[in-house]
């Protein structure tokens, strides 16, 4: 047997040295910056904040996952990572100064200067290493040589998939499989060919020509893929099975293990970690400073309803919520009946149930402002799969595949099928389906930016006024 002339890449690359040197400088120049601008007592006390504020900075960093492999994953999501460490950090920052007593011996003005110039920069850093990244991988540096084999609609997408992401810096180097050309898939020219079996594939990873290999062959053939698995344990080319995990709605998923034991997971929460708490903090302070601008409209709305109908002011309505566990959720009354039974009752238009007040709070949504004491109580979010009443849940689970997993996160006072032009009445299952698609859609495609991007869209919606009575 020949000797095998490719040696296994190291994981630690000097990318992730960058990553922590760019940090550094980043927080030293912030430092230096701001104690320019409104000197300090003295350069002792200077360099031991910036000492304290770079260790804490890389173990939060570390925490948070900032110096992981980011080939493949959205800038968005390492920004937003970056600028939650740099807040972790502040935080430390913060109470180490505290507890030592040292509060008083920083300038204030400085200290706002270099926490703000500070992200700033390392979120400048990141983008142009990005860039750099990007431009050197497309010019071919950097680039690792991968292999499918499986010629099927999953390899195809795969291959077109990496095509279109050339950051990644993968090149192609061909499809692979045992079967003849006439028995798989027609291969789109603009994606690449068959261009040998799989004893010939193992030949070419022997000799160091192949450095990753995908096998996508489907789940049922277990004996092939275990057959792939041993040939290719004899080379040092790294191997990844793709699933075939498009036969199922996924709704959400993610690796984990149980004691080594590898598990995937199809329907999961995405707001695990990291993006749980950075949902939950946008939750409490856009909420917070949303509910101390409506203090004044909802004393009013409160003062109308009392004033021009009879009954409470608010109606606690029992719906479900994350996981199916069920919460009271808060508005104002526009009905003069509060129906919280077995048979749900959807608002139509014209309803004779609608007070006067009530006709103008639900085309405006005001109706919903009281849902903000939901939202700092943490049983909902701002943006969410809006919750039903219970009623209508038992109604529509049975007619709807996969309607509960619209609760695999916390429902929102406003959500994506809501600016997509699903609002309002549900009266049949087909609209219901489309809601739930949305929902779906949400809870697979979540991130920071996207909750911002409805809530902005949700007041337009608001104006419109349509489907809502």
């Amino acid at each position: 047997m020949s000797a095998v002339k490719h040696r296994i890449h190291q994981q630690w690359s000097v990318v992730g040295a960058l990553y922590r040197l760019a940090d550094v400088l980043c927080i030293t120049a912030g430092l230096i910056l701001a104690s320019r601008a409104a000197p300090w007592t003295t350069a002792e006390h200077n360099l031991l904040a910036g000492a304290a504020a770079i260790v804490f900075h890389f173990i939060l960093a570390e925490v948070c996952g900032m110096y992981r492999s980011w080939r493949g994953v959205s800038t968005g999501r390492e920004i937003v990572t970056a600028l939650l460490s740099w807040g972790c950090t502040l935080l430390a920052l913060v109470a180490l100064a505290a507890a030592t007593r040292y509060t008083g011996e920083f300038s204030r003005t400085a200290m706002l200067l270099w926490f703000v110039a500070t992200p700033v920069m390392i979120v400048a850093g990141r983008i142009v290493l990005r860039w750099a990244q990007w431009w050197l991988r497309a010019m071919g540096y950097n680039a690792r040589t991968f292999a499918i084999v499986g010629v099927n609609k999953l390899g195809i997408e795969l291959a077109q998939n990496i095509e279109h992401s050339p950051e990644l810096g993968l090149r192609f180097a061909g499809f692979y499989d045992d079967r003849p050309e006439d028995r798989n898939p027609q291969i789109p020219d603009d994606v690449g060919r068959q261009v040998g079996s799989i004893d010939d594939l193992i030949a070419r990873a022997r000799d160091g020509q192949i450095d990753r290999t995908y096998i996508t062959f489907p789940m049922r053939a277990e004996d092939r893929i275990r057959s792939v698995l041993e040939k290719l344990s004899d080379t040092t080319a790294s191997v990844y099975v793709v699933p075939d995990f498009f036969v199922f709605q996924l709704l959400h998923s993610r690796w984990t293990d149980i004691h080594g034991l590898p598990v995937v997971s199809v329907f999961e929460n995405p707001l695990y970690g990291i993006d749980g708490l950075a949902k939950r903090a946008c939750d409490l302070f856009f909420g917070g400073v949303a509910l101390l601008l409506a203090t004044v409209p909802m004393a009013v709305i409160a003062a109308l309803i009392t004033l021009t109908s009879r009954g409470p002011v608010f109606f606690r309505q029992r719906r479900y919520g994350l996981d199916g566990r069920e919460i009271r959720v808060w508005k104002f009354r526009t009905m003069r009946v509060c129906e919280d039974g077995p048979v749900a009752v959807q608002a139509t238009k014209d309803d004779p149930r609608v007070t006067a007040v009530g006709r103008i709070l639900r085309k405006t949504s005001l109706d919903e402002l009281p849902q903000l004491f939901n939202v700092i109580g943490g049983s909902m979010s701002l943006v969410g799969p809006r919750p039903h009443p219970n009623a209508l849940n038992e109604q529509f689970r049975t007619q709807v595949g996969g309607y509960m997993l619209r609760h695999k996160v916390k429902p929102g006072i406003t959500g994506l099928a809501q600016v997509c032009g699903w609002r309002g009445e549900t009266d049949s299952p087909d609209k219901m389906q489309k809601r739930i698609e949305c929902d779906h859609r949400y809870i697979r495609e979540w991130s920071l930016w996207l909750d911002l991007k409805i809530l902005v869209k949700t007041v337009c919606v608001v104006f419109s006024q349509k489907n809502a009575y």
